[in-house]
């Protein structure tokens, strides 16, 4: 049997992270061929890496303070630094979303490199068959063999994540873990997600693929204004990946097509100007021209803006800015980003993300009852809480 301080199962973003400053003997255990594979995959292979903004008001849990602790002491400017340290070259794109220059892959160079740096150990293309707890800390039975395979460690991280993006191995795994020490499991979804829809509305939708705008689309309470793309299933885009959090089945979406601006205003306005133009026109300066045309044949706009009296202008107005539709569901784990729920955090110390049921588990990243917004901010919290556990474990 192989004997170590720590052992994390994950080589994601949380638990390399981890791995990094848990100090001690470390092993490492994941099932993929290599490390850090969602982020690699990540901002469209540049890795939204952390967001400007980050903070504790840009996740959700059950409980909102959960996350105020390590974010406050692990911040975005922290692993920046790092990144500096590291001189992997970044910008800003939009909102505060930093992506590197080159390629995602600086970022697992980094954090192997980081995990090199203190002598941690990690074993790829690894199974996690059973995990035991007995006085001397946790045995873990792994796929390498019934001898070599045996691991004993004092302290077991898990790091494994959520169940978003199956076809990379993600599995539930986490969760398991968590019940069998006695930890609750909130209610699990797909999140970040774009939205399907069905029937004619569907048929709708289908003849809009591919047109993108500006938009502010509203559920629940919250609002966001990014751009939202019609797709052959529904609608994407990240607007509405992110209202995506905040949807639940059988509520309407609503949207806002021409956010910052009075549509009636300006429908008022061009009939005085351009009286002899079709609405339709008339509408594709504030849309895509598909989109317009869509709106002017559904709303039955025929004729000149010119015939149009105030009434109708303002009826027109009012379904530009407050466009109500229901999903019927989502495109779930296969592409989503994020999975919402997770390990309850009732259990969980804030400052340590040790279980208050068993000393020496610890739980991090997107195992936990913590999603952050789209936008480099789920990658902060794994950041923050594998800093979090792995310096609480230094310390122990």
């Amino acid at each position: 049997m192989l004997e170590f301080d720590t052992v994390i199962i994950g080589a994601g973003a949380a638990g390399m992270m981890c791995a990094g400053h848990a100090g001690g003997r470390v092993l490492v255990i994941d099932h993929a061929k290599a490390p850090g594979e969602k982020i690699r995959i990540s901002g469209g292979g540049r890795c939204n890496f952390t967001n400007l903004h980050a903070g504790p008001e840009n996740f959700l849990s059950q409980n909102p303070h959960f996350a105020k602790s390590a974010m406050a002491r692990y911040t975005q400017w922290d692993f920046i630094a790092l990144v500096e340290r590291h001189a992997i070259a970044w910008h800003e794109k939009t909102l505060g979303q930093l992506f590197c220059d080159n390629s995602a892959k600086d970022i697992v160079a980094m954090l192997v490199s980081e995990m090199r740096a203190v002598g941690a150990e990690l074993w790829l293309e690894t199974g996690v068959q059973a995990i035991t707890r007995g006085d001397a800390g946790f045995v873990l039975s792994t796929t390498r063999g019934s001898v070599r395979g045996l691991v004993r460690a004092r302290n077991l991280v898990v790091a494994c994540g959520g169940k978003s993006i199956p076809k990379m191995g993600a599995t539930g795994f986490g969760y398991d873990i968590a019940r069998q020490f006695g930890h609750e499991v909130t209610e699990t979804r797909a999140g970040l997600v774009p939205l399907t829809f069905s029937g004619a509305l569907l048929e709708g939708l289908k003849a809009l693929a591919g047109v993108s705008l500006n938009a502010r689309v509203s559920c629940d309470g919250m609002s966001f204004d990014e751009a939202l793309l019609f797709t052959h299933r529904g609608l994407s885009g990240p607007a509405i990946l992110q209202i995506s959090n905040y949807w639940h089945e059988g509520a309407a979406i609503v949207i806002d097509l021409v956010p910052g601006r009075s549509a009636y205003e300006h429908l008022r306005q061009r009939r005085v100007e351009a009286g002899r133009k079709g609405v339709a026109t008339i509408l594709a300066e504030l849309l895509p021209g598909r989109l317009a045309d869509d709106i002017a044949k559904r709303l039955e706009l025929t004729g000149n803006i010119a015939d149009y009296a105030d009434a109708r202008l303002q009826q027109v107005a009012e379904a530009l800015h407050s466009w109500e539709l229901v999903p019927s569901g989502s495109e779930g784990y296969r592409t989503a980003e994020v999975t919402l729920g997770g390990v309850s955090t009732d259990r969980i110390s804030a400052r340590s993300m040790q279980s208050a049921l068993t000393p020496g588990l610890y739980f991090i990243g997107e195992a936990l009852d913590v999603t952050g917004w789209l936008g480099g901010y789920n990658f902060q919290w794994a950041w923050s809480s594998g800093w979090a556990a792995g310096t609480a474990i230094s310390q122990g």
